[in-house]
């Protein structure tokens, strides 16, 4: 049963020049998905639709059956989605603890710990840990939040082959073993080979494509 749907979805800049193109789409928690796509096709867009940062041009998007607009973007943003960037957004003079705690509704030592950082690495300085850990405090952050729906925009992008690997694998983990929504957008075929299913944006247009795994 899908958690979120986008029912003919289209974004425009002016009149003239369309973004997204009337897309329909289905997502389900403990599934992880990976929208494809080049630089500039409209990718983040599409994320910052989903997460109630912007408003369709037409169509409507549901979160449980309900549209988020008439509940309230604010609303939707606070209780159901958590983003993680690509610059990983932390608060560079807190430690990994205080981060977390930001938006947490459960103790962040466990869910630091279950991402793989250590009691001391949890309470130093954000700059000190490196750009892997910096990105496990993150997921982290957005784990504790227990909101459902996980945006994560190009998560990958500044992180070397394997630790960009490590981290492709909590994103996997944290839907499937804590029932969350992730939705990564990407350009990494990498990436997209570890999801559950696979969308391509392309000219506008979303279409679930098929992608041998790894």
């Amino acid at each position: 049963m899908s958690i979120l749907k986008l029912s003919d979805v289209s974004y425009r800049y002016t009149e003239r020049t369309s973004v997204l193109d009337h897309l329909d789409a289905d997502f389900e928690c403990s599934k992880m998905y990976v929208i494809l796509g080049p630089s500039g096709c409209g990718k983040t867009t599409l994320l910052s639709l989903i997460g109630g940062l912007d408003s369709p041009t037409e169509g409507k998007i549901h979160f449980k059956d309900q549209d988020i607009a008439a509940c309230g973007l604010d609303k939707h943003r606070q209780n159901n989605i958590s983003f993680i960037f690509q610059n990983y957004n932390l608060i560079d003079y807190m430690t990994p603890e205080e981060n977390v705690l930001l938006t947490a509704k459960e103790q962040p030592l466990p869910v630091l710990k279950k991402l793989g950082l250590t009691k001391e690495e949890s309470k130093r300085n954000i700059l000190k840990l490196s750009g892997g850990q910096q990105q496990r405090v993150a997921i982290a952050r957005a784990l504790a939040s227990q909101n459902q729906i996980i945006l994560a925009d190009e998560p990958t992008g500044n992180l070397d082959e394997t630790t960009a690997k490590e981290i492709t694998s909590i994103f996997k983990d944290t839907a499937h073993k804590y029932n969350r929504c992730v939705i990564i957008v990407s350009h990494s075929m990498k990436v997209a080979k570890e999801a559950d299913i696979v969308y391509e944006l392309k000219g506008g247009k979303l279409t679930q494509i098929s992608i041998a795994p790894n």
